[in-house]
């Protein structure tokens, strides 16, 4: 069995990765030799995504995840009541993995594998030379490339107008496991722990106003709201433009468009790796049931993947979508009836444990 998967990054590597673990001929399209990936990015998994990303994508080691137990998030002040608070004694809530680190790791192992074939992807491909080569399925993961902008162009797409600013703070030794996020007048800012030393911050500034943010101004709010960390230094900032999209169809014949390319979500909620997870759990578990039958690969599997997540993923995305324009709400007419809202899920034990369960393992129906 021969599979393409174009693209780059997290969501390609982990696809490719799944694959070559069932014996899967994977050929990785890539346009560079050197990827130069943001070491400031970092991704929250659900402690249900994370088990099955260890048990069936790849075993991420011990030092290059940190454990999340509490999430505390706050409206306007650090200094005011916490709006709303998640903790479970039992179990971690989640973990913050750099997500450079898990693709250096990720990259690695792939080389190794004699299953495991990377081509750069030249200009002048088309899909008659990729037909040419008879993959089965071809996956493609990049937006922007011919396969995209050919079959995958019908979506429902939102402009936050937002940048989204990632750092990451270094500062003196503090026992570091509680997540926090404030959504200020400018926009939601969450620190994210990586260590007891290092803490990820991820702020969406809100710029439809057109008010221009230089580094200095951003560093000062996350001065501004920081929550407890004694800071000895503020690594490089990094941003990109928030938007949301839903594709309307997931696949033609044998190509299936797969991540950011079905769903793209605002990160408030820290959901967007964790919807890719949940779907490559769903792909690889109909590719293992055509595989334990003996039958050969194609485009019924994407139908069938199309029929179980498409519905979920719309959804969960417009759910995200409306949490974040219910706080913009609140902001503007400055009632903060969805605030009260909040308060009492927090207060109701048997609500707040089913919020718990669904940011672990998504909507099931």
């Amino acid at each position: 069995m021969n599979v393409c998967i174009i693209g780059e990054g997290l969501t390609a590597l982990s696809l490719a990765k799944s694959l070559i673990n069932k014996k899967i001929n994977v050929h990785y399209y890539h346009k560079s030799k050197n990827n130069n990936f943001s070491s400031n990015r970092t991704i929250g998994i659900s402690k249900s995504n994370f088990e099955f990303f260890k048990k069936k994508i790849f075993q991420i080691s011990k030092n290059n995840h940190w454990k999340i137990n509490r999430i505390e998030i706050y409206t306007d002040k650090i200094d005011k009541e916490n709006l709303l608070e998640f903790e479970n004694d039992k179990n971690d809530l989640f973990y913050i993995i750099k997500n450079n680190e898990l693709l250096k790791s990720l990259k690695n192992n792939l080389s190794k594998s004699k299953f495991f074939k990377k081509i750069i992807l030249k200009k002048d491909i088309n899909e008659e030379s990729l037909n040419k080569k008879e993959y089965d399925l071809i996956i493609n993961c990049d937006a922007s490339n011919f396969l995209a902008k050919k079959y995958f162009t019908k979506k429902i797409s939102k402009n936050y107008y937002n940048l989204a600013y990632t750092t990451i703070l270094k500062h003196k030794k503090i026992e570091n496991n509680t997540a926090t996020q404030i959504f200020t007048k400018q926009g939601p800012i969450a620190f994210l722990p990586i260590s007891n030393i290092e803490t990820s911050v991820v702020y969406s500034i809100d710029i439809k106003n057109k008010k221009k943010f230089d580094n200095s101004d951003v560093i000062d709010l996350i001065n501004k709201n920081n929550p407890k960390y004694k800071i000895n230094k503020i690594n490089k900032l990094n941003n990109f433009e928030l938007s949301s999209s839903n594709l309307r169809n997931y696949h033609h014949k044998n190509i299936l468009a797969f991540g950011d390319m079905l769903h793209r979500v605002h990160p408030l909620a820290g959901q967007g790796f964790n919807m890719i997870i949940r779907d490559l759990s769903i792909l690889t578990k109909l590719i293992e049931e055509k595989i334990e039958l003996g039958i050969q690969l194609d485009s019924s599997i994407l139908d069938e993947f199309e029929k179980r997540t498409r519905d979920k993923n719309f959804v969960f995305s417009k759910a995200i979508d409306l949490i974040y324009e219910s706080f913009n709400l609140d902001k503007k007419v400055q009632n903060k009836s969805f605030s009260k809202i909040l308060k009492g899920i927090g207060k109701n034990k048997n609500l707040n444990n089913y919020f718990i369960k669904l940011a672990d393992t998504g909507i099931n129906f």
